[in-house]
């Protein structure tokens, strides 16, 4: 019997242990990825490398300078949870009721969309709006949303975008990685007829799928039990979990016309989350995989293709002037 009783305690104290090392965990990987702060474990990742050129046109391109030369207005929204967030609207040359809303990538920055924002400006003519996502820039935020609480964010903007332009205004969704995904998850929302179409970049299916296969990637550990404690901290600190944050239930629910487009080479954001998005997309879809490109840099890679796919899907959706 004491014999038993030894064992019970010692079975209980190791079973202790592993919980108090698998919520360490937990709070860890919520610290890593979603709590705002210095993401110094993106330093040196190969799976971010990309060729010498590209990285000089993202870092140091001429519409960089595009960009700071042009008067964007200042805007401010109060989110559903009470934080001040921050955006930047651009008003077309020419009167036209036509407007394009970027989402930007994980750690980036509304006005990092100008990359394709001079594109629509120059060349198509549209009124352009970004934002900085909560968490990130001149937002304020704890925590990054990874698409979820930014979809909300997104169609509130949406409603300002509609107040300045008129209820006739014709609105394209323009996301790349987690502004890809967060496009995504607005998609399966009651969105204003005044949304015409969709463009997705370097897209993932959902929070939980991303972080299963960093958690393999990066650190050679398995989804349970760590994936798990994880959601369930980002849940109590951030409320929301990662299965919820799903670009893949949304698109399952999508009405609005979706082109998605993807590196054939990332392997940041895997391909096939891509590929299975559009195979799980009900409403009118495109799909276009860059050859060579790494993740984000389809536009850089390809820019004549880009451009050519882009424009050839906004013109059967989007009226002109």
């Amino acid at each position: 019997m004491k014999k038993k009783k030894k064992w019970i305690w010692i079975i209980s104290g190791i079973v202790v242990i592993l919980l108090i090392i698998n919520f360490a965990a937990a709070v860890f990987f919520y610290n890593l990825a979603v709590e705002r702060n210095v993401k110094d474990f993106l330093n040196g990742n190969t799976d971010l490398e990309v060729e010498a050129e590209t990285l000089d046109i993202l870092l140091e391109g001429d519409w960089r300078d595009w960009s700071d030369e042009q008067p964007f207005e200042t805007w401010h929204q109060t989110s559903f949870d009470g934080l001040d967030l921050q955006g930047y609207y651009l008003e077309a040359k020419q009167p036209t009721k036509k407007v394009v809303i970027f989402a930007h990538g994980y750690l980036g920055r509304g006005k990092d969309m100008s990359l394709f924002g001079q594109h629509y400006y120059e060349d198509l003519g549209y009124n352009v709006f970004t934002a900085d996502m909560r968490g990130h820039g001149e937002s304020e935020g704890d925590y990054i949303g990874f698409g979820w609480h930014d979809r909300l964010d997104l169609i509130n903007w949406i409603d300002q975008v509609i107040e300045r332009v008129g209820d006739d205004a014709e609105i394209v969704l323009h996301g790349v990685s987690m502004g890809g995904s967060t496009v995504l998850m607005a998609s399966g929302e009651e969105l204003p007829a005044n949304v015409k179409a969709i463009v997705a970049d370097a897209s993932y299916t959902d929070a939980n799928d991303l972080f299963a296969y960093h958690l393999d990637r990066m650190f050679h550990l398995p989804a349970f039990p760590f994936i798990p404690s994880t959601s369930l901290v980002t849940q109590i600190r951030a409320g929301y979990d990662l299965k919820e944050a799903s670009a893949l239930d949304q698109v399952e629910k999508a009405k609005v016309p979706i082109l998605f487009i993807h590196g054939k080479k990332d392997v940041f954001v895997p391909t096939e989350m891509t590929e299975e998005l559009y195979e799980n997309t009900k409403t009118e879809k495109e799909l276009l995989l860059v050859d060579g490109a790494s993740h984000g840099e389809s536009f850089v890679k390809d820019e004549t293709l880009y451009k050519k796919t882009l424009d050839e899907f906004l013109e059967r959706f989007v009226k002109e002037d």
